[in-house]
């Protein structure tokens, strides 16, 4: 059961056992001038105050989780464009070096944080022809090609994942993980 469930079932029960005890009150009053109006103001007080507390506590909870999205949003944004950025270093170079495959394990790492699992999929097979790539340490033509096409490929996937809430999955992001940092090594 979750906290907000907790809260709903106290706050009905607490309802319950007053409004119970201002009938009573009402039907004990019916002789006293005004009692019963009076009853009845702070029934009606009662509820004003907790349909606001139930809608201010809503809407505080909605901000909470709009303002964790936007900041999930710019992490992964900036991100992205990190490991797109230095992508298109490494393609212009026509060549990897060591230093940049040490960057790229870094930056595989924070990609593991932060990505879907979508996106981890799409960069696993993006790795693989780096790692292909890397072999010789230059990058041909030919292979500058299928970097573009697989980095377009990942764009397509990135884009989809901040833009799109994602759903629960049952994926195994951790062997994800994994084999990305072993197409690395």
């Amino acid at each position: 059961m979750n906290k907000s469930a907790k809260y709903l079932i106290i706050a009905i029960i607490t309802f319950i056992v007053g409004y119970l005890f201002l009938r009573f009150a009402y039907q004990q009053t019916t002789d006293i001038p005004f009692a019963q109006e009076i009853v009845l103001m702070v029934l009606g007080t009662i509820v004003t105050i907790v349909i606001t507390a139930s809608l201010l506590n809503k809407q505080s909870e909605i901000e909470l989780e709009k303002e964790q999205r936007v900041k999930i949003f710019d992490i992964k944004s900036t991100l992205y464009f990190e490991l797109i950025e230095f992508i298109e270093k490494i393609i212009s170079k026509q060549e990897i070096k060591e230093k940049d495959l040490i960057n790229l394990e870094f930056l595989t790492h924070k990609v593991s944080i932060i990505a879907s699992s979508e996106v981890l999929k799409q960069y696993s097979a993006f790795l693989k022809t780096i790692k292909k790539t890397a072999s010789d340490k230059k990058i041909s033509a030919l292979e500058s090609d299928e970097l573009s096409i697989n980095l377009a490929k990942l764009c397509g996937k990135i884009r989809y994942d901040l833009l799109i809430k994602e759903e629960k999955q049952e994926v195994d992001i951790q062997k994800i993980i994994e084999a990305n940092i072993d197409s690395i090594g």
